[in-house]
């Protein structure tokens, strides 16, 4: 790995960081979540020598986010770290690092690691596997009050906020704030904003129901919305009307056809 990347100073100019000589075709892929440990996978006994760059040192099974944001599984067990496949797969090498430029003439990238500064690497084939941003459809500003669901940090938030909720809704004498602090509104009823609802559900009547003596969590409100006219709104009708049924058994409150409207009112 020292043939391959070089050391950089940081008042150094960045260097590109070359193994002489190279034989072996080299392939960068950025990213090292589902798609990017899906190429790495599939180019495994390729005679190629593959960089798996991520800004990360752990890939992270988002599927099950909701679960971490509902307090029914820790952080590390949805989290394993990439540079296993180091142990498991010969021609990888895991690079630590965020990836901020790509030169396609020079066939370069620029890739700043913790410690060490900006290098540039060559390849021959680049795959691009960055994942997405979430989306607030028009409305970054809600950002600040409702956290998106795409890694650890958002799911720690998530359940901060949940149960802290709880904890505000047990030390007030305010009714119409306790009510207030128990009121849980979701916007998506995709696959992630029904999971969540779900587990939100279970949380509230399972998990913190002899947790308070002052409240019972089970009279929480959970609401979920949605633009369309159906939850799961990709999946079949049937499958979309079964689980909405079992959503109102669960106690969630599903509104469709839900669109934000200005507000006059300060935060």
């Amino acid at each position: 790995m020292s043939a391959m990347l070089a050391e950089t100073r940081r008042d150094e100019a960045t260097a590109v960081v070359e193994a002489p000589h190279r034989e072996r075709k080299r392939v960068v892929i950025i990213g090292g979540g589902f798609a990017g440990l899906a190429a790495a996978h599939a180019l495994r006994y390729s005679d190629a020598e593959l960089v798996l760059i991520d800004r990360r040192n752990h890939h992270i099974f988002q599927p099950l986010l909701y679960q971490v944001a509902t307090a029914v599984l820790s952080p590390s067990e949805i989290a394993a770290p990439i540079r296993q496949l180091e142990a498991t797969q010969r021609n990888v090498t895991v690079l630590l690092a965020e990836v901020t430029g790509i030169d396609i003439a020079s066939h370069t990238i620029e890739a700043s690691s913790p410690g060490i500064g900006v290098r540039k690497l060559g390849f021959d084939y680049l795959v691009v596997a960055t994942g997405m941003r979430p989306s607030y459809f028009g409305h970054d500003e809600f950002a600040r009050y409702a956290p998106a669901l795409k890694n650890l940090n958002d799911a720690e938030t998530i359940r901060a906020k949940i149960l802290g909720a709880f904890e505000r809704a047990a030390t007030t004498e305010d009714e119409g704030e306790r009510a207030r602090q128990m009121t849980f509104v979701l916007v998506g009823a995709g696959p992630t904003g029904v999971e969540l609802a779900a587990s939100l559900a279970q949380m509230v009547k399972v998990t913190l129901r002899d947790n308070f003596r002052r409240i019972d969590p089970a009279k929480a409100s959970i609401i979920l919305l949605d633009a369309g006219k159906r939850v799961l709104p990709t999946f079949a009708e049937s499958l979309s009307r079964k689980v909405a049924r079992h959503l109102d058994k669960l106690g969630v409150t599903v509104l469709p056809e839900s669109k934000s409207r200005p507000s006059t009112s300060r935060a």
